[in-house]
């Protein structure tokens, strides 16, 4: 039987640099929640089999949320690392086998392309390890100090800044996950702990239309993202 895809969106952030009374996966732009600009887009996808949603704890607002948009997805409590989420979300896919794909997504990304989506997976179906999305560093990078000045410029070639979904076959990401926390090591995104396991994961040139809404002025830019993306053939 051919591999399957599965997704596992990770919302279960504190989101400390938002000070409101609404939990950042909920915060709407263009009439709906992120998470909800993130469960369309990942549902959408042709071959999706179902996927599960990582949620802090005591969060009630997901079941809120349009039924249809939760038809075959899991929800499950977070931890207190991205990691233990993932985790979390890896192992409440009773129904997926080892050898099938998971697409691991932010819920701060409610922008991504459709035709980013469609190029992961194309250029992962039949990759050794799987890969991500990720854009070419563009900007001069400059390392400081301990007083906040520059201290050297750094070379930008080859360096891309790393983006969501990442995909990966769920055993092996299970596996190398497990094994960091177990090490001690701490991975900030998927692709670090494929990286651990000595494996190198492939880099899917993505659109800077997938922004990460980080700060509250982040919302108005992931705005203009999200209506720039939709007018995208």
């Amino acid at each position: 039987m051919a591999a399957r895809i599965w997704y596992v969106i990770a919302a279960a952030g504190r989101a400390t640099r938002f000070d409101g009374p609404v939990p950042k996966p909920y915060l709407r732009i263009g009439g709906a929640t992120l998470i909800e600009h993130c469960l369309r887009a990942l549902t959408g996808l042709p071959g999706v089999a179902g996927g599960a949603v990582v949620l802090a704890t005591g969060d009630r607002r997901f079941e809120r949320l349009p039924a249809s948009l939760r038809r075959r997805v899991v929800a499950v409590e977070g931890g207190d690392r991205r990691a233990v989420s993932v985790s979390n979300g890896l192992q409440s896919l009773i129904a997926a086998a080892p050898d099938d794909w998971v697409l691991v997504h932010d819920a701060a990304r409610p922008c991504v392309p459709r035709r980013d989506l469609h190029a992961l997976i194309r250029a992962c179906r039949r990759d050794p390890v799987g890969g991500l999305l990720a854009v070419p560093v563009a900007d001069t990078l400059k390392q400081a100090d301990d007083d906040g000045r520059s201290l050297r410029t750094l070379p930008r070639e080859h360096l891309w800044r790393a983006q969501t979904p990442q995909m990966f076959r769920l055993g092996l990401l299970a596996r190398a996950l497990t094994e960091a926390l177990a090490a001690g090591f701490d991975p900030t995104d998927e692709a670090s702990a494929i990286e651990r396991q000595g494996l190198r994961p492939r880099l899917v040139a993505g659109s800077p239309l997938n922004v990460k809404v980080t700060r509250p002025g982040d919302l108005a830019i992931a705005e203009a993202a999200l209506r720039a993306a939709r007018r995208r053939p």
